[in-house]
């Protein structure tokens, strides 16, 4: 995304030219730079050469799984739908893992019919009951067993996923037990040690802790994983204030726990491979003043993008044209939906807005779409995928009359 000549530019494509030809709101994502984004993902970590299993929750459009299915990743899925996705979308049983808090048993069964390369078992109970249903269907099945190793990353307190009070994982006194208990089993096989600490990481002390965890859990088990998985986490610059994660330092830190521990690693990304992706192109309903502030009412709205009134999480807004009047007062720019929290942003000052002008909302490729509802009976936006010079509707606009 750049300007030209003051025009908001999606690679070779103006902005509000597109926004002529599809209604708004609507997704556009770049393929250009969700190519480089997995090829840079790859070169971070090429000396230790990582399994790489795509986490289909962060954005689950089928043409956006094939592109990175042919480009060698794998999957990481949380529910049968994004396995049915998945593998609708050609990638390969052998390279998908599955993981969650709360696997169904119809969930767990159909995981196992298609042979899928692991199951992430969170519980005893979880254990127990993929033991019940591979022992019934005749089966030794691979799982993974996933650690909480009590770490706050920092990060969003709503996204933390790796401290004692959240709900996932396994505490490593109890991993070590259930170790213990099932390594023999004769339905199930425990193949790998796995964790996720949080989201939107750009700090990479907090991996080293978590490393530090691992290698210890493998050092008094002396249980021989084959895989350790270490999820994801890694954040994008959402501000352009230029903080990110230093990945050649998680690099060589992965790399002398691999001179100890001899395994395969896996990487859980989402967030690192689409979420600069991608801008919600809007429209200015109404530019809507009062004394102290201006109102910029957007047709996108919460249903269209949750994050903001989710996690209170902040994305820019661009003008998909410059201009050169700068009006300086408190803009705060918010969709039409009737909550108070159907807000986005809120600014100092903006540059001159007016009804009908275009506005580009960004860094939404991640948990932009899969978040959307359908609330005060609004329809989903379409998706545009861009490429040089053209583009292709990805995702069609839903029908009003179908959805009513």
């Amino acid at each position: 995304m750049q300007y030209k000549n003051k025009n908001l530019y999606i690679e070779n494509i103006n902005a509000h030219s597109l926004a002529k030809k599809i209604d708004t709101p609507f997704y556009c994502y770049s393929f250009d730079k969700l190519k480089r984004n997995i090829d840079e993902f790859k070169k971070n970590f090429s000396t230790i050469n990582p399994l790489i299993c795509f986490s289909v929750k962060s954005n689950n459009n089928l043409n956006i799984l094939r592109i990175i299915k042919n480009f060698g990743l794998g999957a990481d899925i949380v529910s049968r739908g994004e396995l049915l996705r998945a593998l609708k979308a050609g990638i390969k049983p052998e390279k998908i893992v599955f993981s969650g808090v709360g696997k169904t048993a119809d969930e767990i069964s159909f995981a196992i019919k298609k042979k899928i390369l692991l199951i992430n078992a969170e519980s005893e109970n979880e254990v127990k009951a993929i033991q019940k249903i591979a022992k019934r269907k005749r089966e030794k099945v691979n799982i993974g067993l996933r650690l909480n190793p009590n770490i706050d990353a920092r990060t969003l307190g709503k996204i933390s996923t790796g401290r004692n009070e959240d709900k996932f994982g396994i505490t490593g006194k109890n991993l070590i037990k259930i170790l213990n208990k099932f390594k023999n089993s004769s339905n199930i096989n425990i193949k790998c040690l796995s964790v996720h600490i949080g989201s939107q990481i750009l700090d990479h002390r907090p991996y080293l802790k978590m490393i530090k965890v691992i290698d210890n859990i493998i050092e008094k088990t002396k249980y021989k994983f084959d895989y350790v998985d270490l999820g994801g986490g890694m954040g994008i610059d959402y501000n352009l204030n230029s903080k990110k994660l230093n990945y050649k330092k998680y690099n060589l830190i992965i790399k002398k726990f691999l001179k100890k521990n001899k395994v395969k690693i896996i990487f859980e990304p989402g967030r690192s491979i689409v979420g600069n992706v991608a801008v919600l192109i809007s429209k200015v309903i109404y530019v809507k003043s009062s004394s102290r502030k201006n109102f910029i009412i957007l047709d996108s709205a919460m249903n269209d993008f949750m994050r903001p009134a989710l996690y209170g999480s902040s994305h820019r807004i661009v003008p998909a044209k410059k201009n050169q009047s700068i009006v300086k007062k408190v803009h705060d720019f918010v969709g039409p939906i009737c909550e108070t929290t159907d807000s986005f942003l809120s600014l100092k000052k903006y540059q001159k807005l007016n009804e009908n002008d275009i506005l580009a909302i960004c860094d939404v490729g991640a948990y932009g779409i899969v978040l959307a509802s359908n609330y005060n009976l609004r329809t989903k936006p379409a998706e545009v995928m861009v490429s040089k010079s053209s583009f292709k509707i990805i995702s069609k606009r839903e029908n009003i009359n179908k959805l009513v």
